[in-house]
């Protein structure tokens, strides 16, 4: 309703310029609040994405795109890809993994690629030969498990999440597209690659196939439209690619975030199935609890920083063996990460049992109970193997030596000797692994 009086004469009248400014400066100062609320939640948003990340390419564009997107309330597609290469994901997976809820949880989509067609390749990235191919059933059945385990991390609602098999569009190309897509690229751009470089100066065979899959990993992100793709620094090439694909199509070029590669639990390696020092995402609740105990001091940093949400602040605390001891920090991210993959009282579960078997020096609650087929005299190093506790005679041997076998809590230093089983006899190999016989 207008003031009386104001709008006489029409905006020659004093007091109807002043009504007008007044509204004016309300509805800058609103624009102005919302346009600041707005930055504020970019900065605190870039701040929590750019946690862990080795690079981004580019921070500035990653910004433009968060601000476009709230701007226009439209959701960004963050892309993922993972070749189904092998049946489990572990933690080292999961690095990436949680960077891409995060972007759910800010109301972005993410798009995971199953790369069930560059996995008949294989990425040759970090490679010093030729990856064999995998068979389209071990493919098939590789990808049934991935969905599973990486819903323990993602959102997993049609609005977040998006699946899609990469055979579905590079199965249907033609071999002139394939020729029109290899043409994006030269040799001597290939060569730039490290693992590429090193096996053609050291002559080590490269297949003209594997030039293919950077391609190959690049178009999934033209046909998907990807806003932003994740990927370990191993996948820097592949996923700028991408970007250069993209802006050939005329598309804004995708922005490339990359994490670092997660060392495995014995600090030297990458982690890893094939090397044993892996950390799985369907590992019993004891057993991740035990694996977190056994790591290096050294890694307790990376390790908080990529696989937790504790704070840096409380992170730096537990970090420094002067405020904390290393065995209390230990159990601080093991139970956190077990609660993260389980739950509360599962994770307090396996913390309360890894001290009463290592620190007081009790038997497991869930002791596993083994047959033995008679209680004929035997040697320990063949029954260990026959157990499956090791899986030859010679690592039961090894072990032996090492101090690492006992019988009924006693350490056995003969690699010769022998024992009779009788039932409820306990043997104990390492720190983890147990059973109980039963005869006959």
């Amino acid at each position: 309703m207008k003031p009386a009086g104001v709008w006489e004469g029409g905006l020659r009248n004093p007091g109807a310029l002043k009504f007008v400014a007044n509204v004016l400066d309300r509805i800058g100062r609103i624009l102005y609040y919302y346009a600041m609320m707005s930055n504020t939640i970019i900065s605190e948003q870039l701040i929590a994405l750019k946690r862990g990340v080795e690079a981004i390419y580019s921070e500035q564009e990653l910004a433009q795109k968060l601000t476009r997107s709230a701007t226009l309330g439209k959701q960004l597609r963050i892309k993922l890809g993972m070749d189904p290469t092998s049946p489990d994901i572990h933690l080292g997976h999961s690095v990436i993994l949680r960077k891409l809820r995060q972007f759910q949880e800010m109301g972005h989509k993410a798009v995971l690629i199953i790369g069930d067609f560059t996995a008949m390749i294989g990425d040759p990235s970090g490679r010093s030969k030729t990856r064999p191919v995998l068979s389209p059933t071990q493919i098939k059945q590789n990808g049934e498990t991935y969905f599973q385990q990486a819903g323990k991390i993602l959102l997993t609602d049609d609005e977040h999440l998006e699946i899609r098999y990469n055979s579905s569009w590079l199965a249907e190309m033609k071999f002139a597209d394939v020729l029109k897509l290899a043409a994006k690229m030269t040799v001597g751009q290939m060569l730039k690659r490290e693992d590429f470089r090193n096996r053609f100066e050291k002559e080590t065979p490269i297949g003209v196939h594997e030039f293919c899959y950077p391609l190959m990993q690049g178009y999934d992100s033209v046909v998907i439209e990807a806003d932003v793709e994740l990927g370990g620094t191993d996948q820097t090439f592949n996923n700028l690619v991408g970007r250069d694909l993209q802006i050939d199509a005329g598309f804004s070029p995708q922005v490339v975030m990359v994490m670092p590669i997660l060392p495995g639990i014995d600090g030297v390696n990458k982690m890893s199935k094939s090397l044993g020092n892996y950390i799985g995402l369907n590992d019993p609740p004891k057993l991740m609890f035990e694996k977190i105990m056994s790591i290096p001091d050294q890694l307790m940093k990376p390790y908080f920083t990529l696989l937790t949400s504790i704070d840096t602040q409380t992170i730096d605390t537990l970090v420094d063996a002067n405020k904390t001891h290393p065995k209390q920090a230990k159990g601080v991210l093991g139970k956190e990460i077990v609660r993260m993959y389980y739950d509360e009282a599962q994770a307090q579960w396996a913390a309360e049992e890894f001290e009463r078997v290592h620190a007081q020096h009790q038997l497991p609650e869930d002791l596993p109970e083994v047959k033995v087929a008679n209680a004929e005299p035997q040697m320990v190093a063949k029954l260990l193997a026959e157990l499956k506790l090791v899986p030859s005679n010679s690592e039961g041997r090894r072990m032996i030596q090492q101090g690492g076998v006992r019988v009924d809590g006693e350490q056995i230093t003969d690699v010769n000797a022998t024992i009779t089983p009788t039932s409820g006899m306990v043997l104990q190999v390492g720190r983890r692994k147990f059973a109980r016989l039963i005869v006959g």
